[in-house]
Formats: structure tokens, C-alpha cells, sequence
């Protein structure tokens, strides 16, 4: 696992982006196809905003959507699906697929065994994704389920995670943040050959610090990615304000390319 480390978040997110490119393109290349994973939220902006440009054949790739809430519908402002939409597949020509988790099936267990039939089998070359501020890996909260084989569940979302979903501007009241979401699990994102893990700001201290500093443990989900051999973790200097001298020294990637294999 590597740390790369900005003093702004365009430049992280620009950086994140040509990580995830370049292992897309190293797909291309070997197989004459790629398979994604994207992930929402607000620390994927500046990210997204940058792959979207990465001169890469999305002809050949192959989207696949982390999570969903479920009961909300495809054109709610708080949807993961438009949210990916507009950001995302509508900006990039040509895309040879995105299968969207569709959190208004009327069986959420059915679309989870559709998503995994999808899934299972690929190669995802890579995951982009992020950390939530209670250390979730997609809506996989503390504690979260290290063992399932399953590619897709059904979860019940925490208080935190919905008070961060409340607190990022997207649900008018906590009320109104559903409490259950169809999720990738842990070890569906682990599969990925590379993992491009994009986390700003100072809210995301805590988690960070945990994922790094903590006993691996479904206590601190994100913590399972420091077993990732391919793992890039882009942040800016907030996110990183409680990390101890000797994290960065072992963390700390000695430049900001992105260095697969190292």
C-alpha cells in the first residue's frame, strides 16, 4: 500500500485518475479489455472529473457500480446512479458497459445474486473508491463482513454513515437517508488487481489514521486494504494531519506517479 500525498485536491484527484488509467490501458493492452469499479461520494470529484479526460479506449471497459441505496430512485439528487451518470458515463464516449446496481428492485437479495453473476469471473483491473469517515469501504460499516464470498449484499447503514451522507449536502434531514444499500463486499473489492483509493479532507482524519495506525480488524474496514498488494491511497495534507512521522516514513510513496508493483 502506498500514500501519495497533495497540498490540493485537484492535484490528488488528477493524479488518482492517471493511476486508474494506466492500469485500464495495462488491461487494454494484455486482453483487449478492462473491467472498472467507480465509487461516489464527495471525495471522488476531483477524481472523476480527471478520468473522464485520461486518454483511455472506453470502448473497451467494462463499468461496474459499487453501491446503492435501496428504495431511492435513479433520478434522486442523493443517487448513486445519476450521480455516476452525469459524472461519469455520459462524459466518456463510447463506454462498452455499465452495470448499475439497481436499488428499486422489488427483491434487493435478487439484485445482489444478478450483480454477482455479472461480476464473478472478470478481472476488475481496477477499484476506485474511497473511505467513509467512520473507515466503510463502499457502505460495508463497522463491523463489517470480512468472510462473505458473495460479491453484492444487502446491508443496514450506521448512524455515522448516515450522518455523513446528511452531512455532505445530499438528504434534506437524516430522516430522509435510507437505511439499507446493496453493497459490494470486502472481499469482491480485494479481488480488484489494483485498488485506487482517493480520500480529502480533515473529516477523513480519523479514518485515515485508523486504516494505517489500528489492528486490521472489521472494527476499521479500511484497514483491510494495507493487505492490498497493489493499493494506492491519494490524499491531501488535511486527510493526513494525524498521521505519526514513522506511518508516513513506511506509507509514504517517494513520488506521486503511480508505481505498480513497488
Amino acid at each position: 500500500m502506498k500514500l501519495h500525498i497533495y497540498d490540493s485536491k485537484v492535484e490528488m484527484g488528477k493524479s488518482a485518475a492517471a493511476c486508474a488509467a494506466y492500469h485500464l490501458k495495462q488491461a487494454i493492452a494484455a486482453r483487449g479489455e478492462a473491467n472498472l469499479i467507480l465509487a461516489t461520494g464527495a471525495s471522488q470529484f476531483e477524481m472523476l472529473a480527471s478520468l473522464v479526460e485520461q486518454p483511455v479506449d472506453w470502448s473497451k471497459v467494462t463499468a461496474f457500480h459499487l453501491d446503492e441505496y435501496i428504495g431511492l430512485s435513479a433520478d434522486h439528487p442523493a443517487s448513486f446512479r445519476k450521480y455516476l451518470r452525469e459524472r461519469f458515463e455520459e462524459k466518456v464516449d463510447g463506454l462498452r458497459a455499465f452495470h448499475y446496481v439497481n436499488g428499486e428492485a422489488q427483491d434487493p437479495e435478487a439484485e445482489c445474486e444478478r450483480l454477482g453473476a455479472l461480476i464473478s469471473g472478470r478481472t476488475i483491473d481496477v477499484a476506485c473508491i474511497g473511505i467513509g469517515e467512520n473507515g466503510h469501504l463502499a457502505f460495508n460499516d463497522p463491523p463489517a463482513d470480512f468472510e462473505t464470498e458473495r460479491p453484492y449484499i444487502v446491508v443496514e447503514l450506521s448512524d455515522r454513515c448516515r450522518q455523513q451522507q446528511l452531512g455532505e449536502g445530499w438528504f434534506p434531514s437524516l430522516k430522509a437517508v435510507p437505511t439499507h444499500a446493496i453493497s459490494m463486499s470486502i472481499r469482491q473489492i480485494m479481488k480488484s488487481e489494483a485498488i485506487v483509493c482517493t480520500v480529502p479532507d480533515a473529516r477523513k482524519a480519523e479514518a485515515v489514521e485508523r486504516t494505517f495506525e489500528d489492528t486490521i480488524s472489521p472494527h476499521i474496514p479500511a484497514s483491510i486494504l494495507r493487505r492490498h498488494s497493489e493499493c494506492d491511497m491519494y490524499v491531501d495534507e488535511p486527510a493526513v494531519q494525524r498521521l505519526d512521522e514513522e506511518t508516513l516514513d513506511l506509507y509514504k510513496a517517494s513520488n506521486g506517479e503511480c508505481t505498480p508493483g513497488a
